[in-house]
């Protein structure tokens, strides 16, 4: 199999590349909620127990699969398939998971455009106040017209695509060599502002308790779901990054450190965030709403606030576009591959589609925010587009390419793949193919059932 015209120039790039894939705007309010509404300590303990028996197998499997493969994610399936004698549709694996990157990337650059509008407006404007209602007016404003939306969509789209438009060592690792260690810095300078000016004990105790009462099937259903949606496997995008690491680099060293690091930076943003909000008797658990209503109502009140708000809106646009920056890439990858057009040429119209699909979502927010797709389903009632289609990438398609890769890696891929990509000796590729095998469809299995259980 021929090697990838693109490379990354060494471990470090690589391991950030992976780490900015998987730390996104969820990391900053998500995750530290989840640990600490669900059990705190208990909860993180079958966090890392999840991590340790589904996500980082699943990792390891896709960073197998890249290193062998020397491809995108379809290409590199459909080459070890063919390898082991397998069928060739399992090659569909891989195509769903570059399906699933479009459609939650169309969303996210939305999103993410959100985190450039509220910064470039609180630069020009400052913070709207201390009075909710005029915080929330400004949202409300913000969100209400269309046209709007659209062009920091737009704005947020084009930078994506321009950095991958230069290539995986000048643009996706220059980019990710800037960005990575800049929300670093961001996180440790507003957690310790949030030390200072908030409340610290109330966070620690939130985060971090122990309560025996969250020791059930359901807690350990929820830490692993999160763990699995969290890190970003199961999209066939660490095969693609994968792809480009050269035989010197271990692959075992680079996922745990990015796990490890992921993990470490999404406690730290709890640390930016929680303590502001429990110093100003605050609701953790209001989501998008934390960010764009409740925080910045909480930065007006404190010294140096608005500052601080706008360090904030910088960190996410930075979290955000990490994030971005490799969904695209996984399009792009197959793009190239599959049409043989230039990268620049492919970068430029993934992005555009990518910009238009984007548009239904900027009208769920302001002209379809009163139609409701299925209205008629229980459970979906007042959903609107954009809560469908977030709801379907992540609860239905992310854990189905999830499992179709675990099973894949375990039952179909050539024998001997993962000790010779891994370096492993023979007991430990044993063990990691019996939990690709077993463990990790179980525990994929399960998350995605008790979601759709659950309902919306």
């Amino acid at each position: 199999m021929s090697a990838p015209t693109e490379a990354w120039s060494g471990r470090i790039g690589f391991i950030l590349a992976t780490v900015g894939s998987a730390v996104g705007i969820g990391s900053i309010w998500k995750f530290p909620y989840e640990v600490g509404a669900n059990g705190g300590g208990v909860f993180l303990l079958f966090y890392l127990a999840g991590l340790a028996l589904v996500v980082v197998p699943l990792m390891l499997a896709e960073f197998a699969l890249g290193r062998a493969g020397r491809g995108d994610a379809v290409s590199s399936i459909a080459a070890l398939a063919r390898e082991a004698g397998s069928a060739r549709c399992w090659a569909w694996a891989g195509g769903l998971g570059v399906l699933t990157g479009f459609l939650i990337l169309s969303f996210y650059s939305v999103i993410g455009g959100w985190t450039i509008g509220y910064a470039a407006d609180t630069f020009a404007r400052g913070l709207p106040g201390t009075d909710p209602q005029a915080v929330r007016e400004r949202f409300g404003a913000f969100l209400a017209s269309p046209w709007r939306l659209a062009g920091w969509h737009a704005l947020f789209m084009g930078l994506t695509a321009f950095i991958v438009a230069r290539g995986v060592s000048r643009g996706i690792e220059t980019a990710v060599k800037v960005l990575m260690p800049l929300l670093v810095v961001l996180m440790v300078l507003l957690a310790g502002y949030a030390a200072v000016e908030g409340d610290l004990r109330a966070t620690l105790s939130f985060m971090l308790r122990i309560d025996p009462a969250f020791l059930t099937a359901a807690t350990a259903l929820d830490a692993l779901g999160l763990g699995f949606f969290s890190i970003g496997v199961g999209l066939g995008l660490m095969i693609t990054y994968a792809a480009y690491s050269g035989a010197r680099i271990s692959l075992r060293e680079v996922a745990f450190a990015s796990v490890i690091a992921d993990t470490l930076i999404s406690f730290l943003a709890g640390f930016a965030v929680f303590p502001i909000v429990f110093a100003h008797g605050l609701d953790p658990a209001s989501g998008p709403g934390l960010v764009f209503v409740t925080l910045p109502l909480a930065f007006a009140r404190m010294p140096f606030g608005a500052l601080a708000a706008q360090a904030f809106f910088v960190l996410l646009f930075v979290a955000a576009l990490a994030s971005a920056i490799s969904l695209l890439e996984l399009v792009v990858a197959w793009l190239v591959r599959a049409t043989g057009w230039s990268r620049a040429r492919s970068a430029a119209l993934a992005g555009a589609a990518c910009f238009v699909a984007g548009l239904a979502s900027v009208l769920s927010f302001n002209a379809w925010s009163g139609w409701h797709p299925l209205a008629g389903v229980a459970g979906f009632e007042t959903a609107t587009f954009f809560d469908l289609l977030d709801w379907v990438t992540s609860n239905l398609m992310l854990p189905v390419g999830g499992l179709a890769i675990a099973l894949f890696a375990g039952w179909a891929a050539p024998a001997g793949l993962m000790a010779r990509t891994l370096g492993m000796g023979a007991s430990g590729a044993g063990a990691l193919r019996f939990v690709l095998r077993w463990v990790a469809p179980f525990g994929i299995a399960a998350v995605a059932l008790a979601t759709l259980l659950a309902g919306r």
